[in-house]
């Protein structure tokens, strides 16, 4: 029957909502009736109408529509002379119209066509072996095709260990701390890479001075690997032309900032370094070709937008991850928490209700969740809400009632409830082993059973599966999970293990009820 609406939905263009549909659906405490696919079309403000017509109106009705026939729920697909049945085992059956009238009992769920296109968002994966693969096969083909000198050797290494290091600065620069990277830039009392990097806080955005070393040296490396000897050449001039801005730097750090930058120093003897040799060395010229040129400027050119998109979205993604952090200080605010949180609205008989309990009666959190056997959010609400108690077992104390209709014997894991009670009443010390099966491990309905068989189900039981039933139709609970702390709704806003956050503060609200009432 499920996978029956979900294709109607499908048609309909609703597609992107099937899951969600699933999830109310296998949750309505009146699974799998007619009026469990409706209350969940409802709730996700889906227009539809369940009716019944005469016959002679088939022409009238939509192109497609949910109906019953021979006693079975199918789906009607018409066309100019036929319609086309769909069933729960077999679909695409081409039936005349008279032959469908006559066992059709003018029974139809029809609902209203999604004519906005939804869109879907972008995912974007970073695998960060794409970026790193071309670098890997340039250098491999560069080390095949190029005889490399000591000169050309010392050029590309010194400028691979600075690209190592300018991607260090340029983490450090956007807050990504790193614990390694922090202790190297604090290795004593007059160091501190942090208050040097943001020192040119106020200066063009788009291009730091922090920026400078990455580009410098990402661009050395692509054209020492492209050129290795004409452009250790190049690479050897600008390094020379890059010393009054070593010096600078130098200056800057001793005396305006007056903290050192250890990976600046890195950086800055590393070029000193290539300058060095490239001065004391018998290949100090200043007639560069083509050859020399080109591929660094190439590089550099390519490098600065790249680097400009690729800085602008790391920024979002570190500032969307300050608002998440900001986001969760805001939610663990206790008064938060006690705003959203509304009270049942009949209250009545809820103390009444015998569930499965665990943790300790006297805690702080009396936490309280109601949940159906063929409900997909409920196997995550038990397990964080038994892992709760099992790691606060003396604040949190917990019970488990059920929201399922007992006069429904087409639901076929209303027996999971019946037993549950049943081994509970009987041999409570089995209750957690039986409900962690279904609810944690998961196990399939036929195995379950077969292993948590019981002889009897007592009329006490029925009328305890009754009585939740009820009250939980009068609080308009036709949904699961429902979640309840201290005769409050827990709030839909919170995920159940955010409730360890509020154990201090329940335990206050206890401590100043019982100062009151001494």
């Amino acid at each position: 029957m499920l996978k029956l609406v979900q294709k109607f939905l499908q048609i309909n263009r609703y597609s992107d909502i099937k899951n969600e549909f699933k999830d109310l659906f296998l949750s309505h405490p009146n699974y799998p009736s007619l009026f469990a696919i409706t209350d969940s079309f409802d709730l996700l403000s889906i227009e539809n109408a369940a009716v019944r017509v005469s016959k002679e109106q088939i022409v009238d009705l939509p192109a497609n529509f949910l109906a019953y026939f021979k006693d079975e729920l199918i789906l009607v697909e018409k066309a100019k002379n036929f319609v086309r049945i769909n069933t729960s085992k077999k679909s695409g059956l081409k039936m005349t119209y008279e032959n469908f009238l006559l066992d059709w009992n003018g029974v139809i769920v029809a609902i209203e066509p999604n004519n906005v296109v939804a869109r879907e968002n972008l995912k974007v994966e970073y695998n960060w072996v794409k970026y790193f693969l071309p670098l890997l096969l340039l250098t491999g083909l560069s080390f095949f095709y190029h005889t490399y000198s000591l000169f050309s050797m010392v050029f590309l290494t010194t400028s691979i260990i600075g690209l190592v290091v300018s991607f260090f600065i340029v983490q450090e620069k956007l807050g990504v701390k790193n614990s390694v990277i922090s202790r190297f830039c604090n290795l004593s009392i007059n160091s501190s890479c942090n208050s040097v990097l943001n020192f040119d806080e106020g200066n063009n955005k788009w291009v730091n001075f922090s920026d400078l070393p990455l580009l410098f040296f990402s661009s050395s490396v692509i054209a020492l690997l492209i050129q290795p000897f004409a452009s250790s050449v190049f690479v050897g001039f600008l390094s020379l032309l890059s010393i009054p801005i070593i010096v600078c730097s130098i200056w800057i750090q001793k005396f305006e900032i007056q903290k050192w930058c250890v990976m600046c120093l890195v950086v800055s003897f590393l070029i000193f370094t290539q300058s060095v040799i490239w001065f004391s060395s018998d290949l100090f010229t200043l007639n560069f070709t083509f050859n020399t040129i080109f591929p660094f400027l190439f590089s550099f050119i390519l490098f600065i937008p790249i680097w400009a998109v690729i800085k602008s979205m790391l920024r979002n993604i570190l500032d969307n991850d300050n608002s998440l952090k900001e986001l969760k200080k805001f939610k663990r605010n206790y008064s938060l928490l006690n705003f959203l949180s509304k009270k049942v609205i009949y209250p009545k008989g809820f103390d009444d209700l015998r569930g499965l309990t665990f943790g300790n009666k006297n805690a702080v959190a009396k936490l309280s969740i109601i949940i159906s056997p063929s409900c997909g959010h409920c196997y995550k609400t038990f397990q964080e809400a038994f892992d709760l108690v099992l790691r606060y077992p003396d604040k949190i104390f917990l019970n488990v009632l059920f929201n399922i209709n007992p006069e429904n014997n087409d639901n076929p894991y209303k027996v999971i409830v019946e037993r549950l009670l049943t081994i509970n009443r009987a041999t409570p010390g089995k209750t957690v082993e039986a409900i962690s099966d279904w609810y944690i491990k998961r196990m399939g309905l036929k195995k379950w059973l077969k292993k948590w068989h019981v002889d009897s189900v007592s009329m006490m039981i029925n009328q305890e599966i009754q009585k939740q039933y009820e009250w939980c139709s009068k609080n308009n609970f036709n949904y699961t999970p429902v979640k309840i702390v201290n005769e409050r709704l827990f709030p839909n806003e919170y995920e159940l293990s955010e409730l360890k956050y509020f154990l201090n503060d329940f335990m206050e609200d206890v401590e100043e009820v019982l100062e009151k009432t001494a």
